[in-house]
């Protein structure tokens, strides 16, 4: 790398220590304001950049990366998710691309967790309840819910955040079952207690829980489909901490108003929109705003991991966190 100081464009703000730091190593630029950048906004960054910091709301396509600088070498991506980053173009045009794995899983499991909880114990309906004055009372058959343990959890991609979910829900009693595109080696197995369905059909017709924990990529797009949650059992709950295009959205907010399936707990929503609005109006429905990875440390981290992967860059090095095309 020329002996400059490297540009250094973030699209949004990052957490106070890692700026001051990325600021005294490079020159450093943010967006004009702390929101998403607009189209026409995050193409002049990248016609300017030699590296850039994006997060998940900026979706860097073909056609912004053929409109990219020819001093464009990285793409910092503040995240651990690559979807919305055309990585295979990016390499094609000789621009690598890091991320930030790792430092998002416990926070994603703890929030997996919560959500089920949130479901089965029916909390945000007895926290509506209380804070509408409505409640008249305890009594034996109000706002009963289903117990944890003994449930039957099919975990959907048996990641490092899957298997942290795993983990957690054994800690509950729940049984662990997962279906992933490759089995985990036997050893693993026994120490999650997990028991490997090659069918996911049969393990979703079979389960009291979905977690999906695989990450959004061509061949996870819309993998519970209609056709598919039809086959959960009507007291089946789904949760959604990975990405809103796993779920057919419009489908499973169909099932949910007819009762087919019993409740879901959605952290994430589809990338280009909020989601059917109809979600909103539902009892039976946790949404939440991809609060999966938001704990002050989990950011701190990524901060470090991408400054980190800078580093390293500049320094003449292959980044640590380096993505290849179809890892993801």
């Amino acid at each position: 790398m020329p002996s400059r100081r490297l540009s250094v464009v973030a699209t949004r703000r990052l957490p106070d220590r890692v700026e001051a730091r990325l600021a005294e190593l490079f020159d450093l630029h943010r967006g004009p304001a702390d929101r998403p950048m607009r189209r026409e906004e995050l193409s002049e960054a990248m016609r300017v950049a030699d590296v850039l910091i994006p997060n998940l709301r900026d979706r860097i396509d073909q056609a912004l990366l053929g409109q990219a600088g020819e001093n464009l070498r990285l793409i910092a991506n503040f995240g651990a998710g690559v979807d919305h980053i055309d990585v295979a173009t990016a390499r094609q045009r000789g621009i690598l691309v890091s991320n930030t794995p790792d430092v998002v899983t416990d926070d994603t499991a703890d929030m997996t967790i919560a959500l089920i909880l949130a479901l089965l114990r029916r909390i945000p309906e007895g926290l509506a309840q209380m804070q509408s004055e409505d409640w008249e009372g305890w009594s034996p058959d109000a706002m009963l819910g289903a117990r944890v343990a003994g449930k039957r959890l099919g975990i959907l991609g048996m990641g490092r955040i899957g298997q942290a979910v795993a983990r957690r829900a054994a800690a509950f009693g729940m049984q662990v079952h997962y279906h992933n595109r490759r089995r985990l080696r036997e050893e693993t197995e026994a120490q999650l207690k997990a028991r490997y369905w090659e069918s996911l059909d049969q393990m979703v017709a079979r389960m009291d829980v979905i977690s999906i924990n695989c990450p959004h990529t061509p061949s996870t797009y819309h993998l519970m489909n209609a056709r598919r949650l039809k086959l959960m059992k009507p007291e089946a709950v789904i949760v959604n901490t990975s990405r809103g295009e796993v779920i057919d959205q419009n489908a499973l907010t169909r099932l949910l108003r007819a009762k087919e399936v019993a409740g879901a707990g959605l952290d994430v929503l589809n990338f280009e929109s909020d989601g059917n609005p109809r979600l909103r109006e539902l009892p039976n429905v946790v949404l939440l705003p991809h609060m999966g990875s938001a704990t002050r440390e989990g950011r701190v981290e990524m901060g470090e991991k991408v400054l980190i992967n800078i580093k390293t860059f500049a320094d003449g090095h292959r980044p640590p966190d380096l993505v290849l095309p179809g890892m993801y």
